[in-house]
């Protein structure tokens, strides 16, 4: 029997506030464990929470971003557990009423489109972290527990399980990354958990519409273990049912080291969680009014953009796609045609020569020290025909550990293109009488040959002659 991979997503988004949720204590990562606490965000008896008013505008951002319905009134709810990490013992979050609900998104998945629906965006409070002795939960002999997190804000995109494969669910995370980033919402750094989804796969038999039992990972924090943790629990539950058995309810763990899923406990269900009205806090007013002032208030999103550049630009809309995936490169795009250089010219740059150094080096684009202003000032350079394409990627390798500007970098190198047509002529005319095979071969009817005689006359300008004059020389002697 043939089965169906049934996947939904849970992301966790860290919202990129100054101070956390509910109290006045600072949201900055890395700081000494458990120094970004009071009263209020450690639970302690007597203490009251007051809303972070800028959380509220910017769950609503994140709803109206991915077409949402923004509802009126809202609310606070305690979601009831115990867990290390849960000073209060509950989580205050949102359950029946959230901020939003009903969105969409639409990925790209070989060349299709894609739709994947949003059953729900809620705020709630972040927990506490565990220090593990171990690589992980089941391998450590102890666990210590650090509360700067806890109360940093979070909204929880929940989707509807309309994804069927691991490639499916890394685009959508993509698409929620890209979309959060565009807002300035959240700094989506997914190596500090600004960013991390909870997956639940089942699966059922092809063609039915029944679903499965599910199993959730959680706090998956890279887009490799989304795909890795996918890949493994649909092989796992494949074979559980094809040996005769029942796939379990349960929460289980990643192992990224092991490349496998491990079980930490069964999964509860919303009943479990004995869900009540927060008491301690007003419910979450919004009109219309408000509403459409933060929708006017979102910046282009990547979707907007992405049909500009092809409308705008010709980019093919696979470019367009590239540029516009993130925030920092669609903005580093428009710099680099801020400068007059050629859009087309632009995005094959940084998708080749500046995608290839950035990610041997291991970092992002803002962190590039090839700057955009630069990029497309050495872009202008091959337009005007100063260099050539060839001689343009020893000008970008210069750049990199450079800092001078590339029509420096050009003159001091002494790489300047040869467009003189004399000059390139005398070349062509040794070539010519030094490669008799080459232009026999090519007046018998082998125009190929010429490609081995226009690398002669490369190779002996030292890829300083202009290439569409060496080419236009060649046919016009051999022909002649």
């Amino acid at each position: 029997m043939k089965y169906e991979a049934v996947i939904g997503l849970e992301i966790h988004s860290e919202l990129k506030t100054k101070t956390k949720i509910f109290c006045g204590c600072a949201t900055t990562f890395g700081a000494e464990q458990n120094t970004h606490v009071c009263p209020v965000c450690l639970g302690l008896p007597g203490v009251l929470p007051t809303v972070n008013k800028r959380v509220v505008e910017f769950a609503i951002k994140a709803g109206l971003a991915t077409n949402c319905t923004i509802n009126n009134y809202s609310k606070f709810d305690r979601k009831n557990y115990y867990y290390p990490d849960l000073p209060k013992n509950w989580q205050t979050s949102q359950y029946d009423l959230p901020i939003a609900e009903h969105g969409w998104v639409d990925i790209d998945i070989e060349g299709e489109k894609k739709r994947v629906r949003l059953t729900r965006i809620h705020m709630e409070e972040d927990a506490g972290k565990l220090v593990h002795s171990g690589t992980n939960i089941k391998d450590s002999a102890t666990s210590n527990v650090d509360y700067n997190r806890t109360g940093v804000p979070l909204i929880e995109i929940v989707s509807e399980p309309d994804m069927h494969s691991a490639e499916e669910a890394r685009a959508y995370m993509e698409k929620i990354k890209a979309i959060l980033e565009y807002i300035d919402v959240s700094n989506c750094r997914m190596e500090e958990g600004n960013l991390r989804a909870d997956i639940n796969v089942s699966l059922r038999p092809v063609g039915t519409t029944e679903l499965g039992t599910r199993t959730e990972m959680k706090n998956i924090n890279s887009f490799k273990s989304l795909e890795d943790a996918i890949n493994y629990e649909i092989e796992r539950q494949t074979e559980v049912l094809e040996d005769g058995g029942h796939v379990i309810q349960e929460t289980r763990t990643w192992d990224p080291d092991r490349g496998i899923t491990l079980s930490m406990r069964s999964k509860e269900n919303a009943h479990d969680y004995r869900y009540m009205p927060e008491p301690d806090l007003p419910p979450i007013i919004t009109t219309e009014e408000e509403i459409e002032a933060y929708r006017k208030s979102l910046p282009e999103l990547p979707d907007a953009r992405r049909a500009r550049l092809e409308k705008e630009y010709g980019l093919s809309e696979y470019d367009a796609g590239i540029i516009t995936s993130s925030r920092q490169m669609a903005e580093y795009f428009d710099a680099v045609i801020a400068t007059g250089a050629d859009a087309k010219l632009a995005a094959n740059w940084m998708m080749s020569d500046l995608a290839k150094n950035l990610n041997a080096e291991g970092i992002d684009i803002s962190k590039s020290p090839v700057e955009a202003e630069r990029l497309g000032q050495m872009i202008q350079l091959i337009m005007k025909n100063t260099i050539s394409g060839k001689i343009a990627k020893k000008v970008f390798s210069e750049m990199w550990t450079n800092p001078d500007a590339p029509e420096k970098i050009v003159k001091d190198k002494g790489l300047v293109q040869i467009t003189d047509t004399k000059a390139i002529e005398a070349i062509v005319d040794k070539v010519i009488e030094d490669n008799p095979k080459a232009v026999e071969d090519y007046k018998g009817g082998n125009k190929k040959a010429i490609g081995a005689l226009v690398g002669q006359v490369m190779k002996q300008s030292k890829g300083k002659a202009n290439p569409q004059m060496v080419n236009e020389l060649l046919a016009k002697k051999l022909n002649g």
